[in-house]
């Protein structure tokens, strides 16, 4: 049986390489694996402009393509970043505004570049799965005010909807 490579192909304008610095900059465990230029002898595209961006976030990999405006960006499609502290998820959240971002709601924004993002506490998870009902939707009717998630009301949604006393 032979083995396969999954990536995902993001579509950019000409500005991938600019967006993938900032994302294996700003990200843990990310790197750039590889730069490719147009051919000078190519139809469309800049000769010698960057055509693909190969890079590694975590244990998944992309390619971006700076193949031109035709197909902008779009929120039925984001990438997902799951931290494990308020601290980190503020970093990362900061991070993906600079320069021109636009917040969201429920966790969600759009970078400088048009990508859409999720950044999410890991613990998330595990409160949206409790078995009381009660938690998860109290914590989900928490989440659905917020724009950038804070762990500590959606903790507190929890404690509350449980019945458990708060740890003092």
């Amino acid at each position: 049986m032979s083995s396969s490579t999954y990536k995902t192909c993001l579509w950019f304008d000409d500005d991938g390489l600019e967006a993938v610095e900032m994302y294996t900059e700003l990200l843990p465990d990310a790197e750039i694996l590889s730069v490719s230029h147009y051919p000078e002898d190519i139809e469309f595209g800049r000769p010698g402009a960057v055509m693909q961006v190969e890079f590694r976030l975590g244990d998944q990999q992309y390619v971006v393509l700076n193949g031109g405006p035709m197909f902008p960006h779009t929120e039925a499609v984001s990438v997902q970043v799951f931290v494990d502290s308020q601290e980190e998820l503020d970093r990362v959240w900061d991070g993906l505004l600079a320069g021109g971002g636009e917040p969201s709601q429920c966790g969600w924004l759009t970078d400088r570049f048009g990508m859409s993002w999720q950044v999410i506490p890991s613990r998330l998870a595990e409160l949206m799965s409790d078995p009381d009902p009660d938690v998860a939707g109290a914590v989900m009717a928490q989440l659905l005010q917020m724009s950038k998630l804070d762990l500590a009301p959606l903790e507190a949604a929890a404690t509350r909807a449980s019945g458990t006393p708060a740890p003092s």
